[in-house]
């Protein structure tokens, strides 16, 4: 049976068994607003806040609450769940609400708990920390800090949540030099299922700790997080956008190997980044989508020569310089709050993400022959859709080792996912249409996967980014295929969450 049939009998299976219809507008909340602080409110159907409120980035099979309570205060998130519980009803938490995994359509009715109110951002005295509330946005944490001269790994989209990919291990610019967005957390102030507020940290629920840290969407609502924070080392960047054809695709992949992961080993310096989009633009090419890559270069006014020039060697449409700071990083890579990632537009954005540990230039030619297929066919629905390559550098994700928190992939250097882009039509041909485009895709890159000792296909499951996930990849995919690892989350899934509470964004199932 092909992959992509397996993982939609998966996916049908998650949506049959978290599938939580709860209507509860009718409900009597007048006693919890009495155990709120004064600047939270309800917000009901009928609220003219409610629809923004409740919107997400990518509207294929989004959750939709019945009343979302915005809590100003950490007590009024567990004031919220212990009503919650109470009631019977279900609940989650949100923020960017950028996660677009499908089984956050399991929650139909019940309550939505909005943290954007929980806006603090305190670097300590001694500089070496700073404590986020659970509603601050990558570009609020990056922009206080700049301020203060320093720094930390957050996600590169500047609309995101911090919290929300740091919970599922987060990748980011900085990470070369200090690793995950998750790995920067020296503590948590967590709501539990329970409706108990808990510290979680190496010395304080150090098991909760390690799963928090990967896999954290399952065990709790953060209400605020201590980070470590650096000194501003490198305030300058430069960036080099070199733009190909789509008959230079393995030319441009196995130059890429060839300088930055010979024999699946990154060889990257922490200063380095490079992303490659794919995306179909007529004015740029006619014949099929093009590919571009960006080279981002910490601490210096104009990337690597030798790099530059070896791209240049290839012919390509255009290679365009560029200088700036790391403020500008997202802007040069289509991702600040101006682009397209940061509006909320009605649409779906179903992603489909696979971890390599290098290029695979025939795989690379299969993914982009469907790629070319889907954008350019005569009135395609899906001309609007984009093929990321996330290359960042790899040294500081690597030095913690494999087993130290519950992100798996470590040993992996490359992130792809290709991104379906399309408007809902209400009809379910539709979206199946763009899972089974995206599945091909994804499918063709997993068939040349390589593992760190260069055998093609040698991954047994396929390993996916939890923040990017689809929603019918296997809980292995999501969290590693290690037994160990697997019994180690469902043992502290069922301590810590047992009645299965936080469920909608890639359960882990007992």
């Amino acid at each position: 049976m092909r992959f992509s049939q397996l993982f939609l009998l998966a996916a049908f299976a998650i949506e049959s068994t978290l599938a939580a219809v709860c209507d509860v507008s009718h409900l009597d909340t007048s006693s919890l607003q009495k155990k709120l602080s004064s600047g939270a409110y309800i917000l009901n159907s009928t609220s003219t806040e409610f629809a923004d409120a409740a919107a997400r980035w990518s509207s294929l099979d989004p959750p939709v609450p019945n009343l979302i309570v915005v809590p100003a205060t950490e007590e009024d998130v567990v004031q919220t769940v212990l009503f919650a519980n109470k009631q019977n009803v279900p609940f989650l938490a949100t923020n960017g609400a950028h996660g677009s995994v499908i089984s956050l359509g399991g929650l139909q009715g019940g309550i939505e708990i909005y943290l954007t109110q929980l806006s603090s951002i305190n670097i300590a005295a001694d500089g070496k920390t700073v404590t986020v509330a659970g509603g601050v946005h990558s570009k609020n944490l990056t922009d206080a800090l700049w301020a203060a001269n320093k720094q930390t790994v957050t996600g590169t989209c500047e609309c995101v949540s911090y919290l929300g990919p740091g919970l599922g291990g987060g990748h980011g610019w900085l990470q070369g030099h200090h690793g995950l967005v998750s790995d920067q957390f020296v503590s948590l102030n967590v709501v539990l299922a329970s409706g108990e507020l808990v510290t979680v940290s190496e010395s304080e629920n150090a098991d909760l700790f390690w799963s928090m840290r990967g896999a954290g969407h399952n065990f709790g609502i953060v209400t605020s997080v201590t980070s470590k924070i650096y000194d501003l080392e490198y305030p300058n960047y430069a960036l080099q956008t070199v733009t190909f054809t789509g008959d230079q695709a393995e030319a441009a992949y196995a130059l890429a190997n060839s300088l930055w992961f010979p024999d699946g080993i990154s060889t990257q310096p922490a200063t380095f980044n490079q992303y490659s989009y794919w995306f179909y633009e007529p004015d740029l090419d006619a014949t099929g989508p093009v590919i571009q890559f960006y080279l981002i270069e910490e601490g210096v006014d104009a990337v690597n020569v030798t790099v530059v020039d070896a791209f240049n060697a290839l012919s390509p449409l255009s290679s365009v310089p560029g200088t700036g700071t790391y403020l500008d990083l997202a802007a040069w890579t289509g991702i600040d709050l101006s682009a397209g990632p940061c509006q909320k537009t009605g649409n779906a954005y179903p992603r489909f993400p696979i971890y390599m540990t290098q290029y695979n230039t025939a795989a690379i030619r299969n993914a982009y022959n469907l790629f070319k297929e889907m954008t350019t066919a005569t009135n395609s629905l899906f001309a609007g859709s984009l093929f990321l390559f996330e290359g960042y550098a790899q040294a500081g994700v690597k030095a913690p080792g494999d087993d130290a928190t519950a992100f798996a992939y470590r040993s992996d250097n490359i992130l792809a996912a290709p991104m379906v882009g399309y408007t809902p039509d209400g009809t379910a041909a539709l979206d199946q249409t763009a899972h089974n485009w995206g599945t091909q895709m994804r499918d063709a890159l997993w068939a040349g996967a390589t593992s760190v000792d260069g055998t093609v296909g040698h991954f047994a499951s396929l390993h996916s980014y939890v923040n990017y996930a689809y929603g019918d990849e296997t809980q292995d995919s999501w969290y590693g295929e290690a037994a160990w690892r697997q019994a180690r989350l469902k043992t502290l899934k069922s301590k810590y969450d047992p009645k299965g509470v936080f469920s909608f964004y890639a359960p882990i199932k007992v």
